[in-house]
């Protein structure tokens, strides 16, 4: 199989910088170039990450020289040197929808990490292991760019991906009815570390400007299913969410509640778990973790410490299973943010669309 030549734009921020570090000696994708803002343009990288590399891992010696292109201006010269590209631009929601077009009419495929363009009815919000189906709505959307090559795809927001796979099966299997989730987010949601942002030591925020809106609706385009042209969002389950910004640097947790049209017993749910194998898993795609949920009997996990790294960060954690007063069951549920929901899924996404031909 030949390597696929990958940019990335939006490449010196957090995400930007996480997807560096999973290309780096990824099997099927090859770095050919990074792209940034008009600030960044003409450093190179390590000079314009300079004072500012978020990664536990060195920069890699492979990416260290790269010129960073603009973003903006130079969208002809990069779709000119890679097969697609990642999108993790940090810019204004209009702003960011209509670059990302200009690259797709560019004939170039945009893996995006962004908001700014999931809403769009032939856009698909793919979690691999859950909508796989949903790439079916490309050629749609070509129709629509005019394009041959180019389409967009949009990651889902980090804060849904710690409970909508445990929900999943058992929404096909048993009908969900509705749900809440509390979910805890760690400050690197907010591409921050203690450093940058000092004031979260010892500190909770019971605000995340967006993200209860985000997580309440974007389940239902995921679990919807393609009519005609377009993507038609389910209509169940009820969904209803509180956002909180707490003192972790990575992983974000969530305490979820949940009640079923036919309720399941306890043993059965756990073993859903165990059994559940996904488009990535069946294809053994190089970044699918080879057991997709993970679930602790111990009292105690998961932790984000512990295990939000579990299967290189692309796991899902998964503990406390018991009955609830007001709903049938309740449990908790763990997942990196910055792998699994965002660089890491998107290029679990890429993966996908690679094998699928539509890149």
């Amino acid at each position: 199989m030949r390597k696929f030549k990958v940019g990335i734009i939006g490449a010196t921020g957090m995400v930007g910088q996480r997807f560096v570090t999973l290309i780096n000696n990824h099997p099927w994708f090859e770095l050919a170039c990074v792209a940034a803002s008009s600030r960044s343009a003409g450093k190179t990288y390590e000079e314009a990450v300079n004072g500012r590399w978020m990664m536990a891992e060195p920069v890699p010696e492979s990416v260290r020289n790269f010129k960073i292109l603009s973003a903006e201006s130079n969208i002809k010269e990069i779709t000119g040197a890679v097969d697609f590209v990642f999108s993790a631009v940090d810019m204004k929601k209009d702003e960011i929808k209509a670059l990302e077009e200009a690259y797709a009419k560019a004939e170039c495929p945009v893996i995006s990490n962004n908001s700014a363009n999931r809403w769009a009815p032939d856009v698909p919000m793919i979690i691999p292991e859950i909508n796989p189906e949903h790439a079916e709505i490309i050629p749609h959307q070509r129709n629509r760019l005019g394009t041959t090559r180019g389409f967009i795809t949009a990651k889902s927001n980090c804060s849904i991906q710690s409970y909508m796979p445990p929900l999943h099966p058992l929404r096909e299997k048993f009908g969900l009815d509705r749900t809440l989730i509390c979910t805890y987010q760690a400050i690197s949601g907010a591409s921050k570390n203690f450093d940058t942002w000092p004031e979260m030591i010892e500190n909770v925020i019971p605000y995340i400007g967006g993200e209860e809106e985000k997580s309440e609706t974007e389940p239902h385009k995921i679990w919807g299913v393609i009519s005609g042209n377009e993507i038609i969002p389910a209509t169940s389950p009820a969904i209803t969410t509180q956002c909180i910004r707490v003192a972790a640097e990575d992983g974000h947790l969530g305490a979820a509640f949940m009640s079923f049209k036919t309720k399941p017993d306890i043993d059965e749910i756990k073993q859903i778990w165990r059994d559940y194998k996904g488009y990535p898993q069946k294809q053994n795609l190089p970044s699918a973790p080879k057991q997709f949920l993970h679930y602790f009997e111990e009292n105690d996990r998961p932790q984000t410490k512990l295990d939000c790294n579990l299967e290189n960060g692309m796991a899902i954690s998964l503990g406390r299973l018991r009955p609830d007063t007001q709903y049938d069951y309740k449990f908790i549920c763990l997942s990196h943010n910055t792998i699994r929901g965002a660089a890491g899924g998107a290029v679990l996404t890429a993966e996908l669309l690679c094998n699928e031909g539509y890149i």
